[in-house]
C-alpha cells in the first residue's frame, strides 16, 4: 500500500532541549566518581558487583555504583568538579551511566553544580532534568510523584513520554504528577523556607549561599512596600497592588517589563503573579511577547562571557520553553484515501 504518514517524533524535541544544556569539550569523567565528605548515621554504599557496606568519609564512590540512606540518616557526597550531592533519609542515589548523569532511585536530594563545571543531567525516573551552575533541592516519592526546586540559577526540566519540557527559575518548584502524567505548572515558592530543609542547615554552607540570598533579596524586592511594582502600580493611578485594577497593574507591570534587565525579568513575572494570581494568564501573555534571551548562570553578562573558559566549543545556551506548552502530538494518518481506510468506507466484497 502507498500511504503516506505525517508524524512527528516527541522525544527528539525534548532529547534536543536536555542536550543543548551540557557543554561540548567538558570531560564526563568528573561525575564518575565521587568522594563521600559526610555520614550521618546509617548510610551505605552498593558496588555494582557486590555486597552493600556502611559507607566511611573520604570512600570513592564510582560509576555504577549506588549509595542508600537510613531513617534519620543523611549523606554527602563531593565530585572532581566540586559538584555536591546531598542526600535526605531512605534515598537511593547513583552516579549514571552517561555522561554527566545522576540518578535518583527514591528519596530527597540536593544538587549544586558550579558554574564552568559543565553542568549535568539528574534522572528522576520518568523526568530529566538538565541544569548548569545551578542548586536545586528535589524529592522522588515512591508514589511516582517528584518534586523539583531551584534554589539559584535554572532547570530545564521535561517529561519526554509527553513532550513536555519547561523551564524552572530560581524559587520556583514544579511537580510531576503520575496519575495525570504530566509536570504541572511551575509556582514560586518561599525560599527562606526551603533554607530551614536538613540539607541546606545541617551541612556545610554552600558555595552558593550568596547566589540564594541575591536570589531572596531579588524576590522581597518586587513586592516589597515602595519595591519596584509598588511604585508602578502607584504611577498607574492605583492606591496599592491589591486595589489596582487589571488594566492598571498590567500597565504598570509592562512599564517595568521593558525596563527590567533580561537576567532579571524572570523574577518580576514571578513576583507579578505572586501579587495578582487573577491576571496570571495576561502577566504570562504579555511577558511571553517580550523577545527571547540568552540564558545563562548568574545576573549580568559577564557570566555569559564566562563561558568562553571552556576548552572546545563555547556552552550551547537552550531553547526551553519558558512556560508549560506540551508539544501537541500529530494524529498519524493517511493522506491519500485508501481502501478500507476511515475516509473510504469499504465495498461490498472488499
Amino acid at each position: 500500500m502507498n500511504i503516506q504518514f505525517r508524524f512527528i517524533s516527541l522525544v527528539a524535541p525534548v532529547a534536543l532541549a536536555l542536550a543543548s544544556w551540557l557543554p561540548s569539550g567538558v570531560a564526563a569523567a568528573e561525575l564518575e566518581e565521587a568522594q563521600v565528605t559526610q555520614v550521618i548515621q546509617d548510610v551505605k554504599v552498593v558496588p555494582s558487583n557486590a555486597a552493600a557496606r556502611p559507607a566511611a568519609v573520604n570512600e570513592t564512590v564510582r560509576q555504577g555504583s549506588a549509595v542508600q540512606t537510613g531513617v534519620q540518616s543523611r549523606s554527602e557526597l563531593t565530585f572532581k568538579d566540586q559538584t555536591i550531592t546531598r542526600l535526605g533519609e531512605k534515598t537511593s542515589f547513583s552516579v549514571g551511566q552517561g555522561a554527566r548523569t545522576i540518578e535518583m532511585g527514591s528519596g530527597q536530594f540536593l544538587l549544586y553544580v558550579p558554574k564552568k563545571a559543565g553542568g549535568a543531567k539528574i534522572k528522576m525516573g520518568p523526568v530529566t532534568a538538565a541544569i548548569t551552575g545551578t542548586t536545586v533541592l528535589g524529592n522522588v516519592d515512591p508514589s511516582g510523584i517528584v518534586e523539583f526546586t531551584v534554589l539559584e540559577g535554572g532547570a530545564c526540566i521535561s517529561y519526554g513520554n509527553m513532550g513536555q519540557s519547561i523551564f524552572v527559575q530560581a524559587g520556583q518548584m514544579v511537580v510531576y504528577d503520575p496519575i495525570a502524567m504530566r509536570l504541572e505548572n511551575p509556582h514560586e515558592i518561599d525560599l527562606q523556607q526551603q533554607l530551614s530543609s536538613p540539607l541546606v542547615k545541617d551541612f556545610r554552607q554552600l558555595p552558593s549561599a550568596p547566589l540564594i540570598e541575591e536570589t531572596i533579596q531579588s524576590q522581597r524586592q518586587v513586592l516589597a512596600p515602595n519595591g519596584d511594582l509598588d511604585r508602578a502600580v502607584r504611577a498607574a493611578g492605583a492606591a496599592s497592588i491589591a486595589t489596582a485594577t487589571p488594566d492598571q497593574f498590567m500597565q504598570a507591570f509592562n512599564s517595568l517589563l521593558v525596563r527590567y534587565p533580561p537576567s532579571q525579568v524572570r523574577t518580576l513575572v514571578a513576583g507579578a503573579i505572586r501579587a495578582r494570581p487573577d491576571l496570571a494568564d495576561r502577566i504570562t501573555a504579555a511577558a511571553g511577547q517580550v523577545r527571547p534571551v540568552r540564558r545563562g548562570y548568574g545576573k549580568d553578562a559577564k557570566d555569559y562571557k564566562s563561558y568562553k573558559e571552556y576548552k572546545g566549543k563555547e556552552v550551547a545556551l537552550p531553547e526551553c520553553p519558558p512556560w508549560n506548552q506540551p508539544v501537541q502530538p500529530f494524529i498519524i494518518a493517511p493522506l491519500t484515501p485508501q481502501i478500507n481506510s476511515p475516509e473510504k468506507p469499504p465495498k461490498n466484497g472488499d
